[in-house]
């Protein structure tokens, strides 16, 4: 599996950086729900991302959309 590094902007991952798997493409996923990774999943929210613009060689931006229940974006 391709993985392309991301900044993540705006909401509570903002400026978090990762390597997320990549589209054929290239690119990062369209979209990506961000969960808080040390809490049970109960109760807990989905805070939804979209790709954003090639970043040059820092790779790609996904930028924050909204939050939801936890199960609500999937």
């Amino acid at each position: 599996m391709t993985l392309v590094r991301v900044r993540f902007v705006g909401g509570p991952a903002d400026d978090l950086v990762r390597e997320l798997p990549a589209e054929p493409d290239g690119a990062p996923p369209a979209r990506w729900i961000m969960r808080h990774p040390d809490r049970p999943a109960d109760g807990v929210a989905d805070h939804l991302y979209e790709r954003g613009t090639r970043a040059g060689a820092d790779g790609w931006t996904m930028r924050y959309v909204r939050t939801d229940p936890f199960g609500a974006s999937e």
